[in-house]
């Protein structure tokens, strides 16, 4: 009697811990990656003007000349199968009037976020697109602001040890007196990092 409950006990655990393996198998590795990305200042400002469909008629989307560009680092780590989460600090020199001061000044941006990276695969595929949604803070100049990311994006698994990550976000601001909307277009690569 002792033997077969040992037995069933010892089984039970073993095929517990196997389960285990398996479902947590498919969560992302904890990534470190830099990236290359445009702020895009114009675009939503021509659309708060008048209207998306005008926008897209008329051929009015910003070119890649009247974007400012900058560069992030992003630090990655698997939550559950198909949601990931995304640290990134971005830093660029751009043009827009914030605060109290109305001059459209050139000083430095910099931008820290948290976002949740939903994704629609698990990362056993070489492919997967995900939706961000998250929360980040902001210093131009002497202000500070508060905005919330939300976007699309897409993954490029390499080989399991690194990932090519592209992706466009809506910035919207908490703040509007010391935030604006904007859109930034990113693409990066990030490399698996520990065991």
């Amino acid at each position: 009697m002792k033997k077969s409950l040992a037995f069933i006990l010892s089984f039970f655990f073993l095929s517990c811990s196997f389960s285990q393996e398996v479902k947590n198998a498919y969560i992302r590795k904890p990534a470190f990656g830099i990236s290359f990305f445009f702020n895009d200042y114009l675009t939503p400002s021509r659309i708060r003007t008048t209207s998306l469909s005008s926008v897209i008629a008329n051929k009015q989307k910003a070119k890649i000349k009247e974007m400012d560009p900058g560069i992030a680092i992003t630090y990655f780590k698997g939550l559950a199968n198909h949601i990931d989460l995304a640290a990134t600090f971005a830093g660029s020199f751009v043009k827009y009037a914030a605060g109290t001061n109305s001059d459209v000044n050139d000083q430095f941006l910099s931008e820290g976020d948290v976002s949740l990276n939903f994704k629609l695969f698990p990362e056993k595929y070489w492919v997967t697109p995900y939706a961000v949604l998250g929360a980040g803070i902001s210093k131009y100049g002497p202000h500070y602001g508060a905005f919330i990311p939300t976007g699309i994006g897409l993954k490029v698994n390499l080989f399991d040890e690194a990932h090519i990550f592209m992706n466009s976000q809506y910035r919207i601001p908490v703040t509007p007196t010391t935030a604006s909307y904007h859109f930034m277009h990113t693409i990066g690569i990030a490399g698996i990092i520990g065991k």
